[in-house]
């Protein structure tokens, strides 16, 4: 039976999931994590078990090669079945506005779309080309995260910049996690049992990467993403929004170059530069229960930040019907995600605390209340797979 692969890159870590094409169903999936250090890290999910293993010095190439052997090894699917690999690109700017195939024209294009995700699109470049190179005789697609946010309205797309700049250069908001945010805003939508067309909403991806969006007549209508995947929330190494003043006060202070203090704001800061020891809210968390006053900070300022988007969008949605929670942090973090709920009571906003702690998809509002909180794991891979088949 013909199965699609998806990869999921990141700059140290790729998750796959393997599905059937016909059907849409999860056969299986994994993620390789610590690429390029002593001990990488494998997981593979199958038949209900979930199996774990350490692999010494793993590069790029030899973990795409451990994740077919891995394929193979636990026959979720021979390599002839695999009949197409899907990718998630982050960035496709104003070019791409759905899942494309992968031409070596379509491949260029995504290397100099790395402006707009620099962190991102050149490790996605790269897996692209590994794949090619070891599947050479399969369909490989691009599913751009960009393309949810293509038809944001321009009053919150564009920058208050001298608008022939915003034209020649392309300089928008361009929105990113977008694969996830029209996920769970479908999904919401069929758990509500009402057409995602009539609800109001605003959709929470909360992980390392972390965004919000307000989602309007089905559509996109805001993100806090931007022209690049740096501004918003505070993430996990990202500083999200700051005073563009900042950067050349610290070239000038510190004696670094515009690429140098990107560099930090990409990669040091966040929850990782405000604790000063790790960008993974589980050691925030562990340590905010110790008592520590900068992953208490942390914290703070995490939840603090996410507070301050939802007003925003609530006032500019006019209200809103449900808000929708997804991410590593917003799925996982219980005791964070109650936090951060109890936080927005003011706008009418409610979390029942035996709901919350079950910590199963759907409604973890209380019974009766006028805006519906909702729980939704996102699942950003079977996005893509029905992005890819309306391509073919």
């Amino acid at each position: 039976m013909s199965k699609i692969l998806l990869l999921n890159a990141g700059s140290s870590s790729v998750k796959w999931k393997v599905f059937k094409l016909s059907n849409e169903e999860l056969v299986a999936e994994g993620e390789v994590e610590r690429i390029n250090t002593p001990k990488a890290q494998i997981s593979v999910k199958y038949d209900g078990k979930k199996y774990e293993s350490i692999e010494p010095d793993l590069g790029y190439e030899s973990a795409v090669r451990l994740i077919l052997k891995k394929i193979e090894e636990f026959k979720i699917a021979s390599l002839n079945e695999i009949s197409i690999v899907g990718h998630r690109v982050v960035a496709g700017g104003r070019r791409f506005t759905k899942a494309t195939k992968i031409t070596p024209a379509v491949l260029e294009e995504i290397k100099n779309l790395k402006d707009f995700a620099p962190l991102h699109n050149p490790h996605e470049a790269r897996y692209i080309e590994l794949m090619q190179k070891i599947l050479p005789n399969v369909d490989q697609y691009a599913v751009f995260d960009s393309v949810f946010f293509t038809d944001m309205p321009e009053m919150n797309a564009i920058y208050s910049l001298p608008y022939e700049l915003t034209e020649k250069y392309g300089i928008r908001r361009y929105g990113e996690h977008g694969i996830s945010h029209s996920y769970l805003s479908k999904r919401a939508a069929e758990i509500l049992d009402k057409p995602l067309e009539d609800l109001k909403m605003i959709t929470l991806h909360l992980g390392s990467g972390a965004s919000a969006a307000a989602i309007k007549d089905g559509k996109a209508f805001d993100s806090s993403m931007g022209f690049t995947p740096l501004p918003g929330l505070t993430m996990g190494t990202r500083a999200g929004d700051i005073d563009p003043a900042i950067v050349p006060f610290l070239m000038e202070k510190e004696g670094k170059s515009a690429e140098n203090v990107m560099e930090l704001l990409n990669d040091k800061s966040g929850i990782l530069g405000i604790s000063g020891f790790s960008s993974d809210m589980r050691d925030i968390e562990a340590k905010w229960v110790q008592g520590d006053e900068r992953a208490s900070l942390a914290r703070e300022i995490f939840i603090n930040r996410v507070v301050k988007y939802v007003g925003s969008y609530f006032a500019e949605l006019g209200g809103i019907d449900a808000l929708v929670i997804a991410g590593g942090i917003g799925e996982h973090q219980i005791d964070l995600r109650f936090d951060l709920l109890k936080e927005l009571e003011c706008l009418g906003i409610q979390v029942d605390e035996q709901k919350n702690q079950a910590n199963q998809e759907g409604i973890i509002s209380p019974n009766g209340s006028a805006i519906k909180t909702l729980l939704v794991p996102t699942n950003e891979e079977l996005a893509m797979v029905r992005q890819i088949k309306q391509d073919m």
